[in-house]
């Protein structure tokens, strides 16, 4: 009876989940079981569904560094200062920020919107028109901050034209940053809960020496760590404790 009650337990912890199910079943899990590995090819199925996550503008200011070399694995979970989260995980997935590519990601973007408007099908020059205006004038110009004096005027403008009419605020150079951040958080959320449905676990980490990060994984100065996300499966003592949350009605409001 036992025995079966067990083989049903880990038969639901592996087979694919629900989204609501896999949500309930994440938790930041700091020891994970060494002696079980969950495969390269099933956390880089899970990478490739973050990438599906929604970023600002479909900007995609991110990049996926899946750590799977024992050698670079120890440097990373040194650099995690090895935290039992990071030093336990069979895998690691290093989320950087890369605010410093927006150029070509633009560029992605507007190549994508004149093949797909190229099509018969769904020609529409009006469209067109207001989806090339979007791309190639204003998001360059929330992006470009190459001189404190523009990133500047682009504040003031905005608040002066805000006294008019609804606009646009976040276009300094440190809420570019923030949004950025934003997107790659919503992947690697995207990610956690993709591990969740194939019933395997996840903690995110942001204690880490982040220079020593990018100089491990050759990254340039100007990009940021998000996080860095371990792998694994979960040992009994790999939950600390039971799931807490404040009161619902603490954070829940309706207008």
């Amino acid at each position: 009876m036992i025995f079966a009650k067990v083989c049903d337990y880990f038969n639901y912890l592996m087979k694919e989940k629900s989204v609501s199910q896999a949500i309930e079943f994440r938790r930041s899990v700091r020891l994970y079981d060494s002696n079980k590995s969950i495969g390269i090819d099933n956390v880089k199925k899970c990478i490739s569904q973050a990438t599906l996550s929604p970023s600002s503008s479909n900007m995609q200011l991110w990049e996926f560094h899946h750590i799977i070399s024992n050698d670079n694995k120890e440097k990373i979970i040194k650099a995690c200062f090895s935290q039992p989260a990071a030093k336990t995980a069979d895998q690691l997935v290093v989320i950087a920020v890369r605010k410093d590519l927006w150029r070509k990601r633009l560029q992605s973007n507007i190549d994508n919107i004149k093949k797909s408007f190229s099509n018969e099908e769904i020609q529409d020059p009006k469209k067109e028109k207001k989806a090339l205006f979007y791309y190639e004038k204003m998001v360059p110009m929330v992006y470009f901050d190459s001189l404190g004096f523009i990133n500047f005027f682009k504040k003031l403008s905005s608040k002066i034209y805000g006294l008019f009419k609804p606009t646009y605020r976040e276009v300094s150079k440190s809420d570019v940053r923030v949004i950025a951040h934003k997107s790659a958080a919503l992947a690697g959320q995207s990610f956690m809960i993709s591990m969740a449905g194939m019933g395997y676990d996840t903690c995110p980490m942001e204690g880490f020496d982040s220079s020593r990060i990018k100089k491990i994984l050759n990254l340039p100065m100007n990009s940021e760590i998000s996080m860095i996300i371990s792998c694994g499966i979960r040992t009994k003592k790999g939950v600390y404790g039971n799931r807490f949350r404040i009161s619902f009605d603490e954070v829940y409001r309706v207008h």
